[in-house]
């Protein structure tokens, strides 16, 4: 609690360099097992990307498991079964002849009481997923380059080059989630993606423009490197870093539960689970993956080097005038225990032994 009180007020003292030690190897861990799945388990593509059939008919009362049972009997127990908002079945599957097409189409008028006509049959051909995986692509790549220019006129190259770090820290992860948890990819979880960028390019550049401000703040009268510096300005920013992630999560998460788990509608859940996954990752990497890869790249400047070197040889120096002055006051200290520098010479006054002296004799007058 006294963490959050220190937070809300301003007055965070965070180490931020140890903490970026850390979840660079957090982060190298996600990136590793991303990885992984993608090349052993791949992506769980949806029908827009791999081309198929899907069957479409209203079925109140009708549960998934029910329309398992029943589309086993044609061989169609393995596709993926979806309820689409409050009633709607959907079934999607590889693409098939026409009689096969007519069987399944004939089953789901059964199941849902529905005449063969009411079932509604769509096929879609991988060349249309193929046109937004390229397109998607180009307009990353296109993002990374107007991103990337943009930064190093607006801040530095090295900044720039931390941002897009950031970038693609953000999509491998984004992407590996939904490897490792087989999620589906569909047009919307594309568009998803695209939109986080946006978001985690704004976050980083909110941290960088406050680091910006305090670069004036490195030198020896400060004795500020680089890297206190970046942590300083990581403290300052934390909260307002905090309340943008945590502001622009609470819609997604309500558009999670309330569109996706109360409504059934299964575009917003595509959406929205790769907004939450995007937006979490986005927070994240612009203090713990942008800031230390500028702090990797400012401290191998010959300026930032020389500044380091001297602070560092002046420590030692000052630290043994701490510590010399430490030990004076504490052998002063140790002193005045036992006879104190300012006893009083009155009645009543105590001598170092702990003994009251005589009381001393009035002087009399001669007459």
């Amino acid at each position: 609690m006294n963490a959050i009180r220190r937070l809300l007020r301003g007055e965070n003292d965070i180490d931020f360099p140890k903490w970026w030690k850390r979840g660079l190897i957090f982060s190298a861990v996600l990136v590793v097992v991303s990885v992984v799945s993608l090349a052993t388990r791949g992506l769980n593509l949806g029908i827009d990307f791999e081309g198929g059939i899907s069957w479409e008919v209203s079925a109140p009362g009708v549960s998934v498991s029910d329309a398992r049972s029943a589309l086993a009997a044609v061989g169609e127990d393995g596709a993926k079964i979806q309820i689409v908002g409050l009633d709607i079945l959907r079934v999607q599957g590889p693409a098939a002849s026409q009689d096969h097409q007519d069987e399944v189409r004939q089953k789901l008028a059964d199941l849902s009481g529905a005449s063969v006509a009411e079932v509604s049959v769509s096929t879609v051909g991988p060349s249309w997923g193929n046109e937004i995986t390229k397109s998607a692509i180009r307009a990353l790549a296109i993002f990374l380059l107007a991103i990337l220019l943009y930064l190093a006129w607006r801040l530095e190259w090295k900044m720039a080059v931390g941002a897009i770090v950031a970038v693609v820290h953000d999509v491998i992860i984004s992407v590996g989630v939904y490897s490792v948890f087989q999620f589906e990819v569909t047009p919307a979880t594309v568009i998803a993606f695209l939109t986080i960028l946006g978001y985690s390019i704004y976050d980083t550049v909110v941290v960088f423009d406050k680091v910006k401000e305090n670069e004036g703040r490195v030198g020896l009268s400060s004795r500020l490197t680089y890297t206190d510096m970046m942590s300083l300005s990581m403290n300052q920013v934390l909260l307002r870093s905090l309340n943008t992630s945590i502001v622009s999560l609470i819609p997604v998460i309500s558009l999670l539960i309330v569109g996706a788990g109360i409504l059934g509608a299964v575009t917003l859940e595509e959406f929205a689970i790769a907004l939450t996954v995007g937006l979490t990752a986005g927070a994240y990497s612009s203090i713990f993956i942008a800031a230390p890869t500028v702090v990797w790249l400012k401290e191998r400047e010959p300026k930032n080097r020389q500044i380091r070197d001297r602070i560092e040889t002046a420590k030692p120096a000052s630290s043994r005038r701490t510590a010399s002055a430490t030990t004076a006051a504490d052998a002063e200290d140790d002193a005045t225990v036992g006879a104190p520098a300012s006893a009083p010479t009155g009645s009543g006054a105590v001598t170092p032994t702990g003994a009251i002296p005589p009381r001393p004799r009035k002087k009399t007058k001669k007459r």
